[in-house]
């Protein structure tokens, strides 16, 4: 029993390590690209998670040229 408990605790470190790995935390500069963007489309979406990043791709086409720069660099 203590050995799965060992191994369920080690595999949740690994997981959540994962999920931060994969976070994307954007810079000053690639938030104020796209502040009006996000006011615009995505007010509502709260941070974390991907989330912001997913609203902004979806609706990439209505996005100024500046926060497009910051949607692709993104998903690279």
């Amino acid at each position: 029993m203590l050995r799965t408990a060992t191994f369920a605790l080690a595999f949740g470190a690994l997981a959540f390590s994962f999920a931060a790995a994969q976070a994307q935390e954007f810079t000053a500069e690639q938030r104020a690209a796209c502040k009006t963007d996000y006011d615009q489309f995505c007010k509502g979406t709260m941070p974390g998670g991907g989330r912001v990043l997913a609203c902004l791709t979806k609706n990439n086409d209505k996005l100024s040229a500046a926060c497009k720069k910051v949607v692709a660099d993104a998903r690279k």
